[in-house]
């Protein structure tokens, strides 16, 4: 694969992923939304189609990464780091680029939601944070709820028949809302550094109104976490495999 179709892959790709995941979760929680309120399965199975879209479109181009955790899972297995930095490069981008197309098509609701009387935050469209403040426990749930993600999409390419069928993405995206529903309670499951901190320096650098905090203190949890877990997984997959 040439650098640019890596590149422009991963930016596609990572865009489709972040317009879906954030879309949905500005379609549970903003006020004058026909989704408001409903619900986490939905939350989960957003990101899970966000990743069927993203992925498949980007495969053709760069195979689909979308996510730093899995290039480096891939590179710690392979040795082969050559592209590495454009891959995580072009997910960045598209992190970026797909959370100002979510904030595009819910600027309505985001302009309503600054009117009421107490308005809400609106960082958890964009990006995660825990439901209790223990950055150790937060830590490890990232790095497992990684690992979920990233050994299995590795065993999966030993499948022969996934990938001759075209299938493999289509797992991967299940893979994604189980893990939404079975590990994602306690820090919203960013498993994706691209995915969390993309975004992230969207939501500070967008005119929301009383958009609150982009917490920051937090930020670097759903980064590293994510890291460790892929790093972890390579080391994994090619001892045991």
């Amino acid at each position: 694969m040439s650098n640019g179709d890596v590149f422009l892959g991963e930016v596609i790709g990572t865009a489709i992923l972040i317009l879906f995941g954030a879309g949905v979760v500005a379609a549970v929680v903003l006020n004058y939304s026909k989704a408001k309120d409903s619900g986490w399965v939905v939350i989960a199975f957003g990101w899970g189609f966000g990743v069927l879209a993203g992925a498949y479109t980007a495969a053709p181009l760069s195979g689909g990464h979308l996510n730093p955790a899995v290039t480096l899972g891939i590179a710690v297995d392979t040795g082969d780091w050559d592209q590495v930095p454009l891959y995580i490069a072009g997910q960045m981008v598209g992190a970026m680029l797909g959370a100002v197309l979510c904030w595009l098509v819910y600027f309505a609701q985001f302009q309503a939601n600054a009117e009421e009387e107490i308005a809400q935050p609106t960082l958890g469209i964009f990006s995660t944070a825990p439901a209790i403040r223990n950055p150790v426990a937060n830590l490890i749930t990232e790095i497992i709820a990684t690992v979920g993600l990233v050994l299995p999409i590795l065993a999966f390419g030993l499948t022969k028949g996934l990938g001759e069928s075209g299938t493999a993405v289509l797992v991967v995206a299940f893979l994604v809302v189980g893990i939404g529903l079975s590990l994602g309670g306690p820090t919203g499951y960013a498993i994706n550094p691209a995915r969390d901190l993309g975004p992230r320096i969207v939501h500070a650098l967008l005119p929301i109104p009383h958009k609150g905090t982009s917490d920051w203190s937090y930020a670097w949890i759903p980064v590293v976490g994510p890291l460790i877990g892929g790093a972890l997984s390579g080391v994994i997959f090619n001892a045991a495999f």
